[in-house]
C-alpha cells in the first residue's frame, strides 16, 4: 500500500506555490489590498451601510483573482475536460483544499465566502451530472466562465436539518408552477441570477420523495429578499427569502420531479470531504503556528515547548491531524472509485471531526500565544470565527454523528442519504 500522494497532484501542488508567490502575493500587496486580511482592518470587507453586505471593491478582488488562475489553467481543475478542466478527483480537490489552507489566509484562499484559486464550482457539476439536455446548452458555458449561477434555497426558518418536512410548496398550473414559501441561509443570493429552491411537489411530510428542484430567476415576480442575516463572521450573504405564488415553467425542474434530495445530496457529499479538507489544513496552520512561537517564545528564559503542558495539547492535536488526513484520503479515494454516495458515513466522520479538529487548534493556537492569540494581530480568532460556522452548516455535527450511528447500530438501511436512489 503507497501512501505517497500521486505524482501529478504533488506536481499540481508545486504549480500553485508558484503561482501564489509570483501572481498572488504582489497582488496582495498592491493598492492596499492587504487591508481586507489585515484582521485589524477586515471590516473593510462589509459594506455596513448596505445591510452588512461583502463590500464591492472585496468581491472584484476576489473576481479578478479567480480570472487570474483560470488564465493560469488552476481554477478549472475539478472541471472536466471539455470545459477546460482536468478532470480533477474527489481525493485531488481535498489534497489541494488542504494544502491551500495549511498556508493560511490570503488570496490564494479565503473560505469566509468559498473563495480559492482552485474552483468548487458546484453549480457547473450538478448541472453536468443533472441538467437537462436545454439546462445544459443555456448554462453550462456561462457557469464555466462565471457569467452566471444560482444560489441554494434549502434550509427554512422551521426546518433545517429535517429538511423532508420542508414547508414550501409548488403547486402544478398547465405548464407552470406556483411556488410558495420561505428559506432561510440563502447563501450568495445578492449576485445569484437564480436560486435552486427546494419545494415539495408531492408526498407528505417527512418523506424522501416528492421534492422538488427549480431554478427560479431572482427577479421573479413575488421573489423577496426579507433580510440578510448578520454572522459572527461578516460581512454576509445569506438571506432570508420569501416566495408568494412565483411561477415558474415546467423546463425550470432541475434533476427531475420528485428527485430534489439527489441533488442536494450529490452537493453536499462532495462538498462535505472538500471542507473537511479546508478545515483540516487549517488546523494543520494554527498547530504549526503554535509550534513555531512555543519554539521562539522563551519566558522565564527557557523555550515555552519545553513545557509539558504546552506540548501535549499540541501532540495530541497533531495525532489527531495525521489520523483524519488519512480518512479523508481514504474516503475521497473510495467516492472517485465508488461513487458519491457509497462512503456517507465515513463521509460524516471526516465533516464533524474536521471542523471540530480546527476550532479546537485554533483555540490551542490561542492560549499557547497568550496575549496575542488574543488579538487581532494574529489569525486565529478569524479562523475559529470562521470554521465554527461549519459545525452546523450542510448538516450539524449531531446530524453528521447520527447518520455514522445508523450505519454502525443498523437501523439505516442504505448507503444513499434518504430520498436518494443510487443508479
Amino acid at each position: 500500500m503507497d501512501f505517497d500522494l500521486p505524482q501529478d497532484l504533488t506536481d499540481l501542488l508545486a504549480e500553485l506555490d508558484d503561482f501564489i508567490e509570483r501572481v498572488i502575493k504582489p497582488l496582495e500587496a498592491q493598492d492596499d489590498n492587504i487591508r481586507f486580511f489585515d484582521h485589524r482592518r477586515e471590516d473593510a470587507r462589509t459594506d455596513w451601510e448596505n445591510q452588512g453586505l461583502p463590500n464591492e471593491e472585496w468581491e472584484q478582488l476576489l473576481h479578478k483573482v479567480k480570472r487570474l488562475a483560470d488564465q493560469e489553467g488552476f481554477y478549472r481543475y475539478p472541471f472536466p475536460t471539455e470545459f477546460g478542466g482536468r478532470n480533477g478527483t474527489n481525493l485531488g480537490m481535498a489534497i489541494i483544499r488542504e494544502h491551500l489552507a495549511r498556508k493560511g489566509l490570503g488570496l490564494h484562499n479565503d473560505l469566509q465566502n468559498e473563495h480559492s484559486i482552485v474552483g468548487n464550482n458546484v453549480g457547473l457539476l450538478l448541472m453536468i451530472a443533472y441538467g437537462t439536455d436545454e439546462q445544459k446548452a443555456e448554462w453550462i458555458d456561462d457557469l464555466a466562465e462565471g457569467r452566471r449561477g444560482f444560489a441554494f434555497g434549502i434550509t427554512e426558518p422551521n426546518h433545517g436539518s429535517d429538511a423532508t418536512h420542508m414547508e414550501t410548496t409548488a403547486v402544478r398550473d398547465g405548464d407552470e408552477w406556483i411556488i410558495n414559501g420561505e428559506k432561510t441561509w440563502n447563501t450568495g443570493i445578492h449576485k445569484a441570477q437564480y436560486d435552486m429552491i427546494m419545494a415539495r411537489t408531492s408526498g407528505k411530510a417527512g418523506d424522501g420523495d416528492g421534492i422538488t428542484a427549480f431554478l427560479v430567476p431572482t427577479n421573479s415576480p413575488g421573489f423577496e429578499v426579507v433580510e440578510y442575516l448578520w454572522t459572527f463572521n461578516m460581512p454576509t450573504d445569506h438571506a432570508h427569502i420569501r416566495l408568494t405564488d412565483v411561477r415558474v415553467p415546467h423546463g425550470a425542474i432541475f434533476g427531475g420531479e420528485g428527485r430534489g434530495l439527489q441533488v442536494v445530496q450529490h452537493f453536499f457529499n462532495e462538498n462535505r470531504i472538500r471542507q473537511a479538507a479546508s478545515s483540516l489544513g487549517a488546523a494543520q496552520f494554527c498547530i504549526d503556528e503554535a509550534v513555531k512561537y512555543a519554539k521562539e517564545r522563551k519566558p522565564f528564559g527557557k523555550a515555552l515547548a519545553s513545557n509539558q503542558a504546552i506540548q501535549f495539547p499540541l501532540v495530541e492535536l497533531q495525532t489527531q491531524c495525521e489520523m483524519l488526513r488519512a480518512l479523508i484520503h481514504k474516503t475521497a479515494w473510495l467516492m472517485d472509485r465508488d461513487g458519491a454516495f457509497s462512503q456517507s458515513d465515513k463521509v460524516s466522520m471526516c465533516n464533524y471531526w474536521a471542523n471540530r479538529l480546527c476550532c479546537d487548534a485554533a483555540d490551542r493556537a490561542m492560549q499557547v500565544h497568550g496575549g496575542m492569540g488574543y488579538s487581532r494581530h494574529k489569525p486565529f480568532e478569524h479562523i475559529y470565527r470562521h470554521h465554527r460556522r461549519y459545525r452546523i452548516t450542510e448538516g450539524a455535527e449531531e446530524i453528521q454523528m447520527r447518520r455514522v450511528a445508523g450505519y454502525m447500530f443498523g437501523f439505516m438501511g442504505q448507503r444513499a442519504p434518504k430520498g436518494v436512489k443510487e443508479s
